[in-house]
Parts: structure tokens; sequence; C-alpha cells
């Protein structure tokens, strides 16, 4: 297993901030402080920081380890990579020696070099890539937050027309073809009472039309860069558009997870022990991406209800004496391990 000291000849270290950047060059046969200097964050302020370490390096081969790839890091991070320069991400774990070496933006950056170069090339931590990816994160993190806001007016639509008289039957869900109804409705020749009801319980009705809306169309966008990323996912049984992004984003790129075992950990899919006394049993983590775990858990419960070949396994799990709750657990296991086998296949 080769060791950064034997691949690079130099790292640099670089501590991250929101209006400067500290570098430190740190040459890797002798573990001497080349150079140690600040700059700006500015896109003029990083051009210069990367033809200073040009310059310093001469053209030699030079890992740049920088704090928080994802935050304050991602510009420099880009400037790098676009130089051809490698970038491994060094997370916070070398400030507990802050103790005994005190803390200044320069000890940082040479304390993120020097743990670079305590770390084998097989073990360092890329950065998330951008593009497509990237795309994909906001594209959930988009989906979910409009999902929130339209069950939160479906809800209040609901309340207001069990509440008030209006005309519209309530006692149970409203359907689109209610809600398309509400939100038609014309308020000008109301009382001013009722013309508030109506006039709010249109709103809400517009609202949801146009979130729904915009669901279909995060969804069909999900759809697309799933396939662009992970051509084919979608046709295995139980992934959709939603899930299978999901997947992708949780495994972002090869090499941010190195197995399956630690893809079910990643999503607390990994069974624990929980036995006590006679009783042997396991049950899942309650910790990890719950994203990732809830996506698992909705392949598994489709493939319960249409797949033969799953839905035998569970009839004859439930033969042997296990609890739905306990089939489930064990399937999530083994589609978790499926799908980590296609996403390194499939995946770029």
């Amino acid at each position: 297993m080769a060791t950064v000291t034997e691949r690079y000849e130099h790292v640099v270290g670089i501590d991250t901030h929101a209006r400067t950047h500290t570098y430190c060059i740190i040459d890797s046969r002798t573990g001497s402080t080349v150079d140690t200097r600040a700059f700006p964050t500015t896109a003029p302020g990083m051009q210069r920081a990367v033809s200073w370490i040009r310059r310093r390096t001469r053209g030699t081969a030079v890992l740049a380890a920088v704090e928080g790839t994802s935050s304050y890091g991602a510009g420099i991070t880009t400037a790098l990579l676009t130089e051809g320069i490698e970038v491994a991400e060094i997370r916070a774990l070398y400030r507990r020696s802050r103790a005994r070496t005190g803390k200044s933006d320069p000890l940082d950056a040479e304390a993120a070099a020097r743990t670079a170069l305590c770390t084998d090339v097989e073990k360092l931590a890329h950065p998330r890539r951008s593009g497509d990816r990237a795309a994909l994160r906001v594209l959930l993190a988009s989906r979910s937050l409009t999902d929130q806001q339209r069950t939160a007016n479906k809800n209040a639509l609901t309340a207001l027309l069990r509440t008030t008289d209006v005309g519209v039957d309530a006692r149970k869900p409203l359907t689109d073809a209610q809600i398309s109804t509400i939100a038609a409705w014309r308020t000008g020749r109301d009382e001013p009472s009722h013309r508030i009801f109506r006039e709010e319980a249109r709103r809400l009705a517009k609202a949801i039309i146009e979130q729904t809306r915009s669901l279909q169309q995060n969804h069909q966008a999900l759809s697309a860069l799933t396939e662009a990323l992970a051509p084919g996912l979608q046709g295995i049984p139980g992934v959709g558009a939603v899930t299978g992004a999901i997947l992708v984003a949780s495994y972002s790129h090869h090499g941010r997870v190195r197995s399956e075992a630690a893809f079910a950990a990643l999503g607390g899919i990994a069974p624990l022990p929980a036995s006590s006394g006679n009783t042997s049993r396991h049950r899942l983590s309650r910790s990890g991406d719950r994203q990732l775990n809830r996506a698992v858990d909705v392949v598994v419960r489709s493939r319960m209800s249409y797949d033969p070949a799953t839905c035998k396994y569970v009839e004859r799990r439930r033969a042997e004496g296990l609890s739905k709750r306990e089939i489930r657990r064990c399937l999530k296991r083994y589609v978790c391990r499926s799908l980590f086998r296609e996403l390194r296949t499939r995946m770029a």
C-alpha cells in the first residue's frame, strides 16, 4: 500500500475561512516546511495561490490537503482540480493536538498537511464531485422542502373546510378534483366573512396545485440525472426516481464507501445484537443516514408486495417463526448489499 510520502513530493495543507485561506507547503521527503502564506478567497486570490503553489513546488507531484471541501474550501478545491492538482479532504481529527501545540491559521494549515503525510493513499478522503452530483443533492433538498410545504397547505385547507361552511364536504381527504374546483372559485359577491374564508381556501388550493406541479417537474429532473449518473439503476425492482437519486447521492462516488458493509452501516441498516437471556435476536441501527435507510425501506416494501421471489422468501421466513419486522430487517440487509454492487458497477 503506497503512502503519501512515496507518491507526492510536496503536500499543501490549506486552512479555509470565509475571507482568507492559509497555505502551508511541506516537503514530503524531509518533512520540513517550505513556505506558509495566506491569500484572499476571491477568484483572483485563489489563482494567485495556485500560481504560488506551482512556483514553490517546481512542477513536482503535489497533493493539496484541504479542510472543508464542501463549505469554505469549495472554491479553492475547484481551482486546484482545474489546474490538475490532486485534492484530499482533511477532517478535523487533527484538532485534538491543539492542547499541546496551540492554535493559529498557519499551525492549522501545517497540521492538515502533516495529517495527510501520515495517511495511506488508498485511505485519503477525496472531495465530492460537483456538477450532476451536486445538482442531485439540490433537487432532493428542494423536493423535501416542497413536499413538506404542500402537506402543511393540505392540512391547513382541510382544517379550514371542516371548521367553516363553504359548501365543501371535507370529511374525507380532499381529492385533486376538489382542490382544482376550490382554486377556480370566485369570491367577489360573497359576504365579508364568507369571502375571507373562500379567498383563503382558494389561496391554499392554488399553492397546493403549484407545489404539485413543482414536485412533478422535480421528479422528472431526478429521473434524468439519476439515469445519467447510474444508467439502468431505475430498472431494478423497487427503485424509482426518488429512491434512485437518494442512493446515488449517498454513494456519491467510488472511494467514498469502502465496502457493502460500510454502506449498510452508513444507512443504519447493519444489524446490531439485541439478545438477552434466552432470547437471541438482532435489530436495526437507529443511527446513520436516515434518507438512505428510508430509500432501502421503500425498495424492500415494494418488493414484498410485488416481487414473486421476495414474496416466496417472506412466506418461508414466516413459517420459521419470524415476525414481519424481522423479515423486513433481513431483507433490508440483503437489498442494501445488492444495491451497493449495482451502484459500484453502474456509476462511472
